[in-house]
C-alpha cells in the first residue's frame, strides 16, 4: 500500500472538477436542493441562503471563472504539452460531473486525470468529491479510470501566485502608513469535520509562505462562510469579528486575502466584497481585497506541472514549507465527513501492491 504513484501514467483527457453555482434566478433553488441534498436543512434556512444568490440576480461568478482557467490551462497545455483534452464536471450544477464522465465515456477516454478546484483537504474539498467521482462512474460500462492530482496548497506556483495576488493589494494602500494588518480568509468548517482532516495545518502553513513571500511580517487567519445554524460550532474567528479586533488594536488599514478559494466563490463577493466591506467602512477601517488566484500564470502553470508529474516515473515533488508534498492516494481515512456512520465509497484511494 502506498500513498504516493511513482509510475509514468499515461492519460487521454484532464477532467476539471469544480464545485458549480447557478447562472440564473431559475437555478437557484435546484442548484441548493443539490448543495443541500442529505443535510437537514430548515426550509427557512434554505429560503434565507436563495436570498444571497437572488441579490446577485441568481448568478454566482464561479461557473464564469472556472471557464476562464479552463481556456488558461488549454492555452497552458497548447503552449507546453501535454496536449489532452480538457472535460469540465460540477458537483452541483451543470455541467454536472455525471454527465461529463458519460461524455468522455462516449469519446472512448479510458484513463483521466482529475484537479478538484480545491486547494486544501476537508470532506468538502477533497473527499466528497471523491464520492461524487465514484458516483458518476458507478455503474457507468466503460467509464474510465480516473486519478486525481495532488494537493497544491504548498506547491512553488500556487504561493507565487497568491503572494503576487497579496503584493497587489498592498500596492493599493496609502504609502505612508505604517503597514496594515493582513487577514487570511478560508470557508469555516464544522469542528467535528475540521478535527478529521489537516485543513487548518495547510492553511496555516499556506499563509505563512505566502506572507513570507510577499514581504508581511504579521498575519492571521480566519474564517468565513460559517453556517452554525447546522447546530455545531464552526471553525473561527469570523471576518467580521477579526475586522473589530484589527480596529480595536488602532490599524488603520487591513488586507484581506482568501486564500481558501481559488476563484472568485459567491461566498467570496458576498461575504467578503460586501458584508466584510460594510463591516470596515462602519469601522473607519480601509480595506483593500487580495484577489483569488483564478487564472494568474503561475497557478496555472502549477496545474500543468502536476500533471506532468504523475506522468512521470518517479517524479521530484516540489513542496515549500514544513508538511512536504500531498499524497497522490487518499488513505482510507482521509478527510471524513465527521459525521456518524461509515465512509462512502470514493475514488483515488490507496492502491494495493
Amino acid at each position: 500500500m502506498t500513498l504516493f504513484d511513482n509510475d509514468a501514467r499515461n492519460y487521454d483527457a484532464i477532467l476539471i472538477v469544480s464545485f458549480g453555482g447557478p447562472e440564473g434566478p431559475d437555478d437557484v433553488m435546484p442548484f441548493l436542493d443539490n448543495v443541500l441534498a442529505g443535510l437537514r436543512v430548515p426550509p427557512p434556512v434554505k429560503t434565507r441562503i436563495a436570498q444571497r444568490y437572488h441579490r446577485f440576480g441568481g448568478v454566482s461568478p464561479i461557473n464564469r471563472h472556472t471557464r476562464e482557467f479552463i481556456s488558461a490551462l488549454e492555452r497552458e497545455l497548447d503552449n507546453s504539452g501535454p496536449r489532452l483534452p480538457v472535460y469540465w464536471g460540477n458537483r452541483n450544477w451543470h455541467p454536472m460531473l455525471d454527465d461529463t464522465l458519460a461524455r468522455m465515456t462516449e469519446d472512448g477516454v479510458t484513463r483521466a486525470i482529475a484537479y478538484v478546484t480545491s486547494t486544501f483537504s476537508s470532506y468538502s474539498g477533497c473527499r466528497k468529491y471523491r464520492e461524487d467521482l465514484y458516483a458518476a462512474v458507478d455503474g457507468l460500462d466503460g467509464a474510465p479510470h480516473i486519478d486525481k492530482l495532488r494537493l497544491g496548497y504548498n506547491h512553488p506556483g500556487f504561493i507565487e501566485a497568491m503572494a503576487d495576488r497579496l503584493r497587489d493589494a498592498f500596492s493599493r494602500l496609502p504609502t505612508t502608513k505604517p503597514q496594515p494588518a493582513l487577514l487570511f480568509t478560508a470557508h469555516s468548517l464544522p469542528h467535528s469535520m475540521a478535527g478529521a482532516c489537516d485543513y487548518v495545518a495547510q492553511l496555516r502553513e499556506a499563509c505563512s509562505l505566502t506572507a513570507e513571500m510577499a514581504g508581511a511580517a504579521r498575519w492571521e487567519l480566519v474564517y468565513q462562510s460559517q453556517n452554525a445554524s447546522y447546530g455545531e460550532p464552526w471553525l473561527g474567528p469570523d471576518i467580521c469579528e477579526a475586522l473589530e479586533s484589527v480596529h480595536a488594536a488602532g490599524h488603520a488599514d487591513v488586507v484581506v486575502a482568501p486564500i481558501g478559494f481559488v476563484c472568485d466563490h459567491m461566498e467570496v463577493v458576498l461575504d467578503l466584497d460586501v458584508e466584510a466591506a460594510e463591516k470596515a467602512d462602519e469601522l473607519g477601517l480601509n480595506m483593500v481585497r487580495a484577489g483569488t488566484v483564478g487564472t494568474h500564470p503561475a497557478y496555472v502553470r502549477m496545474v500543468r506541472d502536476l500533471i506532468v508529474e504523475r506522468m512521470t516515473v518517479d517524479p521530484v515533488r516540489p513542496a515549500l514549507g514544513s508538511l512536504g508534498p500531498n499524497h497522490d492516494f487518499c488513505p482510507v481515512d482521509c478527510c471524513l465527513s465527521g459525521r456518524p456512520g461509515e465512509p462512502v465509497d470514493a475514488l483515488c484511494g490507496v492502491e494495493l501492491t
